[in-house]
């Protein structure tokens, strides 16, 4: 059995990606299990919703956690959904054992979304930084993840998740395409302060155009976000 490892940022349909995995009999399903250990150990500029509670109901060791993860490898395959950020090892070999990809989005969207629920984010919160450079390490180490733009994937999405299933070497199955309205058991605590429109949903649905905006004191993180933005663009797994 094998660990497939979502890196991503937050607000980027990724908490949409675990509940596809989730609808298949053989994955388990695994929602930010670094998070309570980046809340332990980060130098943290912002609060987040819940913090005591996720602290206090989490493993927080990073090498234990590892060892969960494998462990649970041995039963079934594991969909591993994660932020860039809460990775704060500047060498986790322990990567080069699980299947890595990450999943990236214009930062426009991202940091427009995410200032929804936080209003102050800085370039450390939003994780593209971190991807970028995890990407590089994991490039160093001759394992290059694959690299999915939430955007791509949103112009066809059964084409795309059909496209990844076969990179992955795991049998697309239909039933990826949707859901139960209201979450999944495995929904981390904190669901309740970012998960609210997944929630709504029964299924992937096609891209819609809607104007973006990003709060007139976030420009300059926007301008900070976009060279590690373009930096993916050749890598990125095209819907065709």
């Amino acid at each position: 059995m094998k660990v497939f490892n979502l890196i991503s940022g937050p607000r980027n349909i990724s908490t949409a990606l675990m509940y596809a995995f989730a609808q298949r009999s053989d994955f388990h399903v695994l929602d930010e299990p670094f998070y309570g250990y980046y809340l332990s150990n980060a130098k943290l500029s912002i609060e987040h919703p819940s913090h005591s509670d996720i602290v206090n109901s989490m493993e927080c060791e990073e090498l234990e956690i590892v060892r969960q993860i494998d462990e649970l490898a041995n039963q079934n395959h594991v969909f591993l959904k994660g932020m860039a950020h809460h990775l704060l090892n500047e060498n986790p070999d322990y990567l080069l054992n699980w299947k890595n990809f990450i999943l990236i989005r214009h930062p426009k969207k991202l940091i427009g979304s995410f200032a929804k629920v936080i209003p102050n984010p800085t370039l450390a919160d939003i994780g593209i930084k971190k991807a970028a450079q995890l990407f590089s390490f994991l490039k160093s180490k001759g394992r290059p993840p694959m690299v999915i733009d939430s955007d791509e994937l949103m112009i066809d999405p059964e084409r795309y998740l059909r496209k990844l299933c076969n990179m992955l070497d795991v049998p697309f199955e239909r039933g990826m395409l949707s859901w139960k309205e209201g979450g999944i058991p495995e929904d981390g605590l904190w669901a309740k302060h970012w998960y609210a429109n997944v929630h709504k949903t029964t299924g992937f649905s096609r891209q819609q155009s809607k104007p973006v905006t990003v709060p007139p004191h976030l420009g300059p993180l926007l301008a900070e976000a976009m060279p590690f933005y373009e930096s993916f663009q050749s890598h990125i797994i095209q819907n065709n």
